[in-house]
């Protein structure tokens, strides 16, 4: 069950994140998860939002270049080899992982596992048959609370 994911591209300085975490605040859109990669001239800032549509929309309004990709999350019981468990049965399936990203949940008894594959189906059909199941995009909002 593939989810929808935002990408911002942010200039790498000062005052960038504060301001789309204001924009997206202001239009009362609610960021669920949240990661960040950056190199010395530029950020990537990847979250999934309550509603990416209109955060596209926001974003793309102050100027924000906006990407929405699908990406497939799991949960893990937040212990000591919770991850690696997934990642055996995607090294097993031959799956590349452009990036990946997580957060734990209910007092550490679970995490979420957000993965960006090159094949989003076959790693998707591989943790079906290992009895992984995917969360889909409402779950995902539905984990922090």
């Amino acid at each position: 069950m593939q989810i929808r994911q935002i990408s911002i591209f942010l200039e790498n300085k000062p005052g960038q994140l504060s301001q789309i975490c204001r924009d997206l605040a202001d239009a009362g859109i609610n960021i669920a998860t949240l990661s960040l990669a950056d190199t010395s001239d530029f950020g990537i800032v990847r979250m999934i939002v309550d509603d990416h549509e209109k955060a596209q929309n926001v974003l793309t309004d102050k100027g924000h270049v906006v990407n929405v990709c699908k990406v497939v999350a799991v949960c893990v019981p937040d212990r000591p080899g919770g991850m690696a468990e997934v990642m055996v049965i995607l090294d097993k399936a031959k799956v590349d992982i452009e990036y990946s990203y997580a957060f734990a949940f209910h007092k550490g008894e679970k995490a979420v596992l957000v993965f960006r594959f090159n094949d989003n189906a076959k790693a998707e059909a591989a943790l079906k048959a290992a009895d992984i199941a995917t969360l889909n995009e409402q779950q995902v909002l539905d984990a922090g609370k």
